[in-house]
């Protein structure tokens, strides 16, 4: 193993995208230990990843959440660096992790890394721009970028960091030891990773994003699926940063618009089809799922957990702001 870097991922029934990942682990340039969380697999993707050379740790379905279970991960690494990816995010070329390394090179106080998502062959339009437009958005001239707050931003409210300055991944990411000892994840249910990311920021860590290092990481939900799991993305973002997804028929009518003819002209750009109808549908059901997920706390619990793709009954608003700046969010 060289260097000491770990790669680890949580996987429950995987299936061949999980295979996938594996195969590209197996073609990295940068030797690393694999390791491999599985939480109650009915296929037999804990033999496949022990056949590819893999530790696995095997905890109950029960045990397992986002946070806590990427923190076992952590302790159990052998490395000093620890890529993280999920079961379906399979590393874009045989250089990924060495860029992804790369990013801690940007800067001495660099704690986390991430890279992009690139969408797979079989993406819809709608999801391929959706993908495309978000990343290009983190670094429009291509180039890696590191991201830090001043000492006076540390208690700025959590809800200036949404957007770039706030945003990470561990779908695609890398952690440094010593920036996790001191900085661990947090026992949440969703969006473990933009809170690590804030707490990162405000213990003075620097987070650095590396567009080179992708992986191939894109669903193609049905609609129904499509909607419960933007409920599932708009209740994290309330849980996290309070955001409440505005509803007057202005600004919904507004944003419908501005996001299916950014969608068009990309497509045009790029000299490939968008076709009206499934465009219109995608960003209606998007947001449709935002605007219930950004008022989870008005619903009882039996409708969250219908309305959630992870099945997940609760509302839980985090209070990661000084006392004297927190909103109400309930």
């Amino acid at each position: 193993m060289a260097a000491g870097v770990t790669v680890a991922v949580p996987v429950r029934d995987g299936g061949p995208l999980f295979a996938g990942v594996l195969d590209a682990l197996a073609r990295q340039s940068v030797e690393h230990e694999l390791l491999v969380c599985e939480s109650g697999s009915l296929d037999d993707s804990p033999a496949l990843a022990r056949a590819r050379g893999a530790r696995v740790l095997e905890i109950a379905p029960s045990a397992f959440s986002h946070g806590g279970t990427r923190n076992l991960l952590m302790r159990e690494a052998s490395g000093e660096r620890v890529a993280f990816l999920t079961q379906d995010a399979e590393p874009a070329d045989e250089h990924w992790l060495e860029r992804l390394l790369g990013g801690f090179d940007l800067a001495a106080d660099v704690g986390i890394v991430y890279g992009p998502y690139h969408p797979r062959s079989d993406a819809s339009p709608a999801v391929r721009i959706e993908l495309e437009n978000w990343f290009a958005s983190l670094s429009p001239d291509g180039s890696a970028r590191v991201e830090r707050l001043a000492e006076a931003e540390r208690r700025m409210p959590v809800a200036d960091l949404i957007g770039r300055k706030g945003f990470f991944t561990d779908a695609n990411a890398c952690l440094s030891r010593a920036a996790w000892e001191r900085t661990p994840f947090r026992e949440v249910a969703y969006a473990e990773d933009r809170v690590l990311a804030i707490d990162m920021l405000r213990a003075g860590r620097a987070k650095a994003y590396v567009p080179d290092a992708a992986v191939l990481h894109s669903h193609e939900y049905s609609p129904s699926e499509q909607l419960r799991r933007c409920f599932d993305e708009w209740r994290g973002l309330r849980e996290v940063y309070g955001f409440k997804e505005p509803a007057s028929p202005r600004h919904v009518a507004r944003k419908l618009r501005g996001e299916i003819g950014a969608a068009r002209r990309a497509a045009r750009t790029e000299g490939t089809p968008a076709p009206l109808v499934p465009l219109t549908r995608h960003h209606v059901v998007r947001l449709t799922g935002a605007l219930l997920g950004s008022r989870a706390g008005m619903l009882p619990s039996w409708a969250r957990r219908r309305l959630s793709l992870e099945g997940r009954p609760g509302f839980a608003p985090l209070q990661l702001d000084p006392p004297s700046i927190q909103d109400n969010r309930t």
